[in-house]
């Protein structure tokens, strides 16, 4: 977003101010900003905004108080297309159809459809052609997930998500190794598969812990005081951003060891010789990688952009 100038409204005669601070944002191209100067908090004018304008800016404070107040506005880009992540966070059947097709709509959400389609290797025309057959489909009104609060997501991965991976990353570990024991010496891929596993569950194992005791409580406060109008204090992190920078980074590795055990299985197939133990991994690894691809779905998409946001907002929603 381009910053194109800064607007010092104490110099503006009191009833053109609001007039001229509207006509500056009319006067904006999409994806630009100015800034206002001002010597209190000018919330009302957010609310105007909000009211005359609708869901087209951004408002950002950079100062606050107590002798000046300032904020950039920005004019949001309303052609953009739409990316991946966002498709998939709108509709879970389109979320479906991206897994069916292997387009990676977790971990590489922020990429166009068109941009997704070229690196999969697939015709856009027939990835639209299929979300269209998709929206005909029986929506799963239960799982909104882009509708919810943000404190009733956090609980639903942790009761969901976290659980299943808590049960399953150290069954899955230990079925590995005895199936790379029994089988290692005629499928060297196992060996590899039984290091991406043990790797992979205590990623994912330390991950969620680092999620449930310092992200989701914050954010979960932070809806707290929103819905209660209160203020907050700022966590020791600095931004929210801090931390959901890292655990993005987190999930493209998760993700990278996920496709590296999925690639050695060739997709999970069980050769003729395989025991069933054997065809018990594959299904189990199976089984993990859409849950694991749903998790870091919900978080990427839509748990994680909704919360920034909402920090953004604090000041002007809690105060």
């Amino acid at each position: 977003m381009a910053h194109t100038h800064q607007l010092d409204v104490t110099q503006i005669p009191p009833k053109l101010k609001h007039p001229t601070i509207f006509q500056h944002f009319d006067e904006l191209k999409e994806g630009d900003s100015f800034s206002i100067l001002n010597d209190h908090d000018p919330k009302p004018l957010y609310y105007q905004l909000l009211a005359e304008r609708g869901d087209t800016f951004t408002w950002e404070y950079k100062q606050q108080g107590p002798q000046w107040w300032e904020v950039e506005i920005g004019k949001k880009k309303l052609h953009e297309p739409l990316t991946v992540g966002a498709i998939a966070a709108s509709d879970q059947r389109k979320a479906q159809v991206f897994l069916k097709l292997g387009i990676d709509f977790c971990c590489h959400g922020r990429k166009t459809l068109d941009e997704a389609c070229r690196d999969a290797g697939l015709q856009v025309e027939e990835v639209n052609k299929a979300l269209a057959e998709a929206e005909r489909l029986p929506e799963d009104r239960l799982h909104r997930f882009q509708e919810w609060e943000l404190d009733f997501l956090c609980d639903y991965i942790v009761n969901v998500h976290h659980k299943y991976v808590s049960e399953a990353a150290p069954m899955l570990r230990e079925l590995s190794e005895k199936v790379a024991q029994r089988h290692g010496a005629s499928h060297p891929e196992l060996l590899r598969i039984a290091q991406h596993v043990a790797a992979l569950a205590s990623e994912m194992l330390s991950h969620q812990i680092k999620e449930e005791r310092i992200l989701f409580p914050f954010i979960k406060e932070m809806v707290k005081c929103a819905r209660e109008n209160k203020p907050f204090q700022h966590p020791p992190f600095g931004t929210i951003e801090n931390p959901v920078n890292m655990m993005m980074m987190d999930h493209d590795e998760t993700a990278k060891l996920m496709k590296a055990i999925h690639d050695a299985s060739g997709g999970y197939q069980v050769p003729e010789d395989g025991c069933e133990s054997y065809r018990l991994l594959y299904q189990k690894l199976d089984e993990f990688e859409n849950d694991l691809y749903q998790h870091i779905h919900l978080e990427n998409n839509i748990l994680f952009p909704k919360s920034i946001e909402m920090e953004k907002q604090k000041d002007v929603v809690a105060g």
